[in-house]
């Protein structure tokens, strides 16, 4: 009987110590830190704001407050749209929320959460331009941001109205050279060039309707990070529930 008893023991404190270690790998796990990339000029959804030297905008508001509902934690990377996606895919990065519209062909590398924003690329020229239509767009020179729906949209219909592409790491560089005639147009997601156009005084107006209507997305690289899409989609919905989102969108003007 009390060998039996030492046996119970010795299993009791077994199971005690694995038990202790499973909670240790469960609390260590809960405490990850994210790693996610973002564009560094896409105003209003991400742009360094002078004042605090820090980076704000709707992305970066909502990424806060869907962390902050779900509690988790992240480091957050302004690097550049071309980047953020080169990021992603090579694993650098755990996600990426960049005014990233969400196509079927990027679901070929990534997984989305759900659609946080709706948005559609538009027809950018300088204020004084003849420019009415695509049409108008023949032998000209359009200035387009590198892996961005707006250059791709240009590469598919310059071969048809017969336009030359020139490429841009950023927008303010693209918006620059249309405004400066070292291009003649552009295309920009609309939000985001009628924020620059208002807020940054540029010569530049818009034309025509918006084209692809989307949605932007919350990325990670096909077939990982299950558990950051699940937390994003519950804190969207609950942002959205609570009137945060919708408090964010006033806040930068949308």
């Amino acid at each position: 009987m009390r060998k039996f008893s030492k046996v119970l023991a010795v299993v009791l404190a077994v199971i005690l110590v694995a038990s202790a270690f499973a909670g240790c790998g469960k609390k260590a796990e809960s405490e990850k830190t994210y790693i996610i990339y973002s564009d560094n000029s896409f105003a209003p959804f991400e742009y360094l704001d002078k004042g605090s030297n820090a980076y704000v905008g709707i992305d970066m508001d909502i990424l806060a407050a869907i962390a902050e509902d779900q509690g988790f934690k992240y480091e957050m990377h302004n690097e550049g749209f071309d980047a953020s996606m080169g990021a992603v895919q090579s694993g650098q990065a755990d996600a990426m929320i960049a005014g990233m519209t969400i196509t079927d062909e990027r679901k070929e590398t990534f997984d989305f959460a759900d659609g946080y924003y709706d948005d559609g690329q538009i027809l950018v020229v300088k204020t004084d331009s003849k420019i009415a239509s695509e049409a108008d767009l023949k032998d000209k020179n359009v200035a387009i941001k590198i892996s961005t729906m707006g250059a791709e949209y240009a590469e598919s219909i310059k071969d048809k109205i017969g336009f030359k592409t020139s490429s841009y790491e950023g927008s303010p560089e693209m918006y620059q050279a249309v405004a400066t005639g070292n291009a003649d147009a552009c295309f920009e997601d609309r939000s985001v060039v009628q924020y620059a156009i208002l807020n940054e005084k540029l010569e530049l107006k818009t034309v025509g309707d918006v084209i692809n209507p989307s949605q932007y997305g919350f990325a990670v690289k096909k077939g990982t990070n299950a558990e950051l899409i699940e937390m994003f989609n519950k804190g969207l919905a609950n942002i959205k529930a609570n009137g945060k989102y919708d408090e964010i969108l006033a806040k930068y003007g949308g």
